[in-house]
């Protein structure tokens, strides 16, 4: 499935082990993970002032993520569908790179529930949807 991870996800994933850390790792494992230039740059920013990681090791992230999914540029969106100007990004990169589901913790984002077919679902929905699958096809 191709799935776009909103940078709070991939900010989370490399922050701590947790849900996000898990949710990565099967994405990039198991799925097409879609990104593009803006979500990459956001995520290099909010690594090194935030989390306040290495330039070394924040460019090491970057260049893995380049390597590991695939860029595509977010189609424009001319209407304000989130509060977030940022957020037309996001929903513009899984436009453009024709995805199914956008993983994200942003509480303006998921309001929308779906955009254009598109559904848009926190790291936990991702994960128990996995999990229903993996049910499913064992039975």
């Amino acid at each position: 499935m191709r799935v776009v991870l909103d940078t709070n996800v991939i900010i989370a994933a490399f922050a701590s082990r947790g849900l996000c850390s898990e949710v990565f790792e099967v994405c990039l494992s198991g799925h097409s993970v879609i990104t593009s230039e803006f979500i990459l740059s956001e995520v290099r920013e909010k690594l090194f002032q935030k989390i306040r990681l290495p330039q070394a090791i924040v460019r090491n992230i970057i260049t893995y993520l380049r390597d590991m999914s695939e860029i595509v540029r977010p189609e424009p969106i001319n209407e304000l569908v989130c509060r977030d100007k940022a957020d037309n990004f996001i929903i513009g990169t899984a436009l453009g790179g024709k995805v199914k589901l956008i993983i994200t913790g942003d509480k303006d984002l998921l309001s929308l529930e779906k955009y254009k077919g598109i559904k848009i679902v926190t790291p936990r929905e991702f994960w128990n949807l996995l999990t229903l699958k993996e049910r499913k096809d064992k039975s």
